[in-house]
C-alpha cells in the first residue's frame, strides 16, 4: 500500500490500524518537524525508526527517485536490518534543550547589533569603540557622539533592540537554572575548567546520556572533534561530511577550550605544544576533543574532573 497523505497525526493513524499487526515498525525520516509525529506514534502504540538521513546514500546512479521509491527503500533496510537509525530524545526534555538553544540563538542576535553598533560608530567617528563601551551605551549618550541624525537614529534602534534581547536572555536564563540545578551531571559538568554554567546547560541538555553512544569516539565525532578524512593507499583523497553531528556540543567544546587555555596550566601546556606542530586553530580543536572525551567519562562513570587524565 502508497498513499500520500496530509501532516495530521489522527489521518494517518486511521490509514496504518487496518496493518497493525502486520507492521514491524515505522520508519520516520525528517530533519526538524518530527515531534508531533513520533510522539503521535509511540503513544499509539507503533514501534518507531527515526532514519538516519545522514547515514543512509542511495546509488546516485539510480534514474528515478522520489518520495514513494524512497519510502520502500527505506521499508527495504528495516526488513533486512540494516536501517541506520538516529535517537529520540525523551520527551520530557526537549523543552528545556529547545530553550538553551533558543537562548543561544538570541545571544547571536544581540551579538549581531552590538557588532552593528560597532562598525556605524567606527564609520563616522574613525573610533572603534570596545565590546564593554558599547554593551554600557545608553539611548541618551547617542546625541553626544554627534552623528548625523539618520545613523544616530539607526543606532538608537540597534540599541533597543539588544536591550530588549539582554531582558529575554536573562529570563530564559533564569528558567534554564531552574531546570538544570538539581542534576548531578550539570554539576560534574562543572567541575571542568572552562565550562561555567551556560556551558554545562548546553553540554548536558545536548547530550542527554552518555549511554546513546557505543564509546568515546563516537561521542567525540557527534562533538564535530574529530577529522573527517577520506584515504586510499595512504593518500588523502577527500573529505567527508564534516558538518555530521551536533553543531551546539561543537561551539560548547570550542569556547570551553578558550576559557580552558586561561584557567588551567596543563591545558595551555598542552596547546602550546600542539600549536608548535601544527596551528592555533588545530590546536585549539585538539584541547576541545581533549575536554569532551573527559566529559564522556565523567559522566559514564559519575565521577568529577580530573585534570591528569585529561591533559598528559
Amino acid at each position: 500500500m502508497q498513499r500520500r497523505l496530509p501532516n495530521e497525526l489522527g489521518a494517518i493513524l486511521a490509514v496504518l490500524a487496518p496493518h497493525r499487526d502486520e507492521l514491524a515498525g515505522v520508519v520516520v525520516e525528517s530533519t526538524y518537524n518530527w515531534y508531533w509525529l513520533v510522539d503521535g506514534l509511540m503513544d499509539a502504540g507503533y514501534r518507531v525508526h527515526p532514519a538516519h538521513v545522514a547515514a543512509i546514500k542511495r546509488y546516485e546512479g539510480l534514474k528515478h527517485s522520489g518520495d514513494a521509491a524512497d519510502a520502500a527503500y527505506l521499508a527495504q533496510l528495516l526488513r533486512l536490518g540494516f536501517l541506520p537509525e538516529g535517537y529520540i530524545y525523551p520527551r520530557e526534555r526537549r523543552a528545556a534543550r529547545d530553550l538553551a538553544r533558543k537562548r543561544i540563538q538570541l545571544v547571536r542576535c544581540r551579538t549581531a547589533q552590538v557588532v552593528s553598533i560597532e562598525n556605524l560608530i567606527a564609520r563616522h567617528t574613525g573610533v572603534r569603540p570596545s565590546c564593554a563601551q558599547i554593551k554600557r551605551l545608553k539611548t541618551d549618550q547617542v546625541d553626544l557622539l554627534e552623528l548625523p541624525p539618520d545613523v544616530a537614529l539607526a543606532l538608537k534602534a540597534n540599541l533597543a533592540i539588544g536591550e530588549t534581547l539582554q531582558q529575554q536572555i536573562v529570563i530564559l536564563e533564569k528558567r534554564l537554572a531552574e531546570c538544570v540545578k538539581l542534576r548531578g551531571d550539570y554539576h560534574l559538568l562543572k567541575t571542568v575548567p572552562g565550562i561555567g554554567e551556560t556551558l554545562a546547560t548546553v553540554i548536558m541538555l545536548e547530550t542527554a546520556t552518555v549511554a546513546r553512544f557505543a564509546g568515546v569516539g563516537q561521542f567525540s565525532s557527534y562533538c564535530r572533534c574529530v577529522d573527517s578524512v577520506r584515504q586510499s593507499n595512504g593518500r588523502k583523497k577527500g573529505e567527508g561530511n564534516t558538518r555530521n553531528g551536533n553543531a551546539y556540543l561543537a561551539w560548547a567544546f570550542i569556547e570551553a577550550a578558550n576559557f580552558a587555555l586561561r584557567q588551567c596550566p596543563r591545558a595551555r601546556r598542552f596547546y602550546e605544544r600542539k600549536q608548535s606542530a601544527t596551528n592555533r586553530i588545530v590546536a585549539l580543536k585538539a584541547v576541545a576533543h581533549k575536554l569532551a572525551r573527559a566529559c564522556y567519562y565523567m559522566l559514564r562513570e559519575q565521577q568529577a574532573f580530573d585534570v591528569t587524565r585529561c591533559f598528559v
